[in-house]
């Protein structure tokens, strides 16, 4: 890690401790409330139907806009990190690692689970997992609340707006119109890593290690801030954490451990040997 890049990482946990509390009404401000969820027994979700209902309900979500920093101010340490990251990553247009950056830009559970191939040892069928497919569509729920308050609280534009550097997508006006921190794709990526890992913790350190590159990929596509990648792993962090004392996620996870044990004891389809070469040589390597 840089000089630079060890400041700023030390002044964003600052900034967190130093976070005050007086803004936790305004986060539940404009918000409509989400009942309760039953378990996926009683809500079963068929491949390729989006879930209906978060597990936690206004009262219950961690108030992501107290937890997190605001993102870093002009003109400080932490700003001008982020912009050295920018900059420096534009580089790596052209090779195996923004060719990985590019294959992570698709998220939700099917997408994230066809990232965590390598680690599983096979290709997923979606069918194959029901449960696992309810828990991670309806956490996604969960996620897009928690990303959404700060989102539209401190509307931080995205890193390619208003310069002409490469980034791994098209730029297209709603991209450029949607707010940067803290990073959706990153929160759902650390999250689903999370989730799996206590699913098969035997392999934790895989999937913690394929989460971090999935947050990093938006740093590489040049869509997101470093910042915003670390503040969406600390917002789902918190997050999965909330989610430990709801009783309809727990049973749920317990669902989906069977599920997912069950489904691979029948060998499946290899995930392809080249793409676990180029996530293994980006684990390997700093981002800078």
């Amino acid at each position: 890690m840089s000089r630079l890049s060890a400041v700023a990482a030390l002044l964003l946990c600052a900034s967190t401790l130093s976070l005050g509390v007086v803004r936790g009404e305004a986060s539940r401000q404009g918000q409509t409330g989400l009942d309760s969820a039953p378990s996926v027994g009683m809500d079963s979700l068929k491949p390729g139907t989006p879930a209906r209902q978060p597990y936690l309900d206004d009262a219950a979500a961690p108030d992501t806009l107290v937890i997190l920093p605001p993102p870093p101010a002009g003109h400080t340490a932490v700003e001008a990190a982020d912009r050295a990251v920018f900059n420096a990553t534009r580089a790596l247009n052209g090779t195996a690692r923004w060719e990985l950056a590019t294959s992570d830009v698709a998220d939700g559970a099917g997408a994230i689970l066809e990232d965590f191939s390598c680690v599983l040892g096979q290709r997923v069928d979606q069918t194959k997992f029901p449960a696992l497919m309810t828990l991670l569509e309806r956490v996604r729920l969960d996620i897009a609340r928690a990303t959404r308050i700060p989102k539209e609280h401190y509307r931080r534009l995205r890193p390619f707006v208003g310069n002409e550097a490469p980034i791994c997508v098209d730029r297209t006006p709603k991209l450029a119109d949607s707010f940067s921190y803290p990073s959706g794709h990153s929160g759902q990526g650390w999250a689903y890593a999370l989730i799996m890992a206590q699913l098969m913790p035997e392999k934790a350190t895989q999937f913690l290690v394929r989460g971090r590159l999935y947050g990093e990929s938006r740093v590489v596509c040049g869509v997101h801030w470093m910042s915003d990648v670390s503040a969406a792993r600390l917002g789902a962090s918190a997050l999965f954490a909330t989610l430990q004392a709801d009783a309809g996620f727990r049973a749920d996870l317990e669902r989906a451990r069977a599920d997912l044990h069950k489904a691979l004891t029948t060998p499946g389809p290899k995930p392809d040997a080249a793409i676990c070469a180029r996530e293994e040589e980006a684990a390997r390597q700093p981002l800078l």
